[in-house]
């Protein structure tokens, strides 16, 4: 164990250099071009990206068209199940592909490798956030157009608050994923189940297919301090109310901005906590 720390230590300090200002597109590039050849040359990744959102697309649409049929409220709510699991898809799977692409690297026992390299860890994370929305894109677009012929729901209908939507999403995604990369770093594989899982203890918070008004009083604080929360109220307002709430929305980005700043700022902790301890050599569990 102390060859290893020995030769973690003796790694150049890939933290020290993440002060720099800027970085070079042509590392960038190359890790993006890494996850892209990893991600097109194996069918059940890209089948993968396809398959769990079209079966909760289904599933929740079936289930949405028999409540419309047989309660008054949600006949006049008619989208919001449909366009609440469309949304926490894009949450879900923005911070699963930020993770998947960073545990590529720790299953093929390669971060060592990068952490010697020229490539800082601000590269390294602009790189996986682009993966991320790359493998988003293939598995929601397909999503969206079935949920058009399915049920007549069109989320680009949403206009330009989906893309409000949509970025406030992203941003939770990736400080949740920069944040899980980094226990990854730090405790080796024993914590790679936090990639698979971490999201679904939010779900509940963040009150997806339910008002915030739904939750005990004491909890609904606890709601209001997570970005989504503020998306998902706002998704609710504006299929119901056909009322764009921009201030939740200014609300969920403040909120972003700090996370996603912690989120970094704990990645660059871990990262120099896992040098110091020789976690970079030793990928196991």
């Amino acid at each position: 164990m102390t060859g290893r720390a020995e030769s973690a230590a003796s790694l150049p300090s890939c933290a020290s250099r993440a002060g720099k200002a800027g970085g070079s597109p042509q590392r960038i590039g190359a890790m993006m071009l890494r996850y892209w050849y990893l991600l097109r040359s194996s069918w059940p990744r890209l089948l993968d990206l396809v398959y769990w959102p079209t079966v909760q697309m289904v599933t929740w649409g079936f289930l949405q068209y028999y409540i419309a049929n047989n309660a008054g409220f949600f006949a006049r709510a008619g989208g919001t199940f449909i366009g609440a699991v469309l949304l926490w898809d894009i949450l879900f799977r923005g911070q699963l592909g930020f993770s998947i692409s960073f545990l590529e690297e720790m299953w093929s026992r390669n971060i060592g490798n990068l952490m010697m390299s020229p490539l800082r860890p601000i590269e390294l994370i602009a790189a996986l956030m682009v993966m991320s929305m790359v493998r988003l894109l293939v598995g929601a677009v397909p999503v969206t157009f079935l949920a058009i012929g399915f049920f007549g729901f069109n989320l680009y209908g949403l206009g330009l608050a989906l893309v409000a939507f949509f970025c406030n999403l992203m941003l939770t995604s990736w400080a949740i994923g920069i944040f899980v990369s980094g226990l990854i770093l730090r405790n080796g594989m024993g914590a790679e189940n936090l990639a698979w899982s971490i999201m679904f203890l939010f779900m509940p918070l963040t009150c997806v297919y339910y008002p915030v008004t739904t939750l005990p009083i004491w909890l609904q604080p606890v709601a209001w301090v997570l970005p989504p929360t503020y998306v998902f109220e706002g998704m609710r307002a504006l299929l119901i109310q056909k009322v764009f709430r921009g201030d939740l929305m200014l609300d969920a980005l403040a909120l972003n901005v700090v996370l996603f700043a912690a989120g970094l700022f704990g990645f660059l902790k871990l990262l120099q906590s896992a040098r110091r301890h020789g976690s970079l050599m030793q990928t196991g569990e």
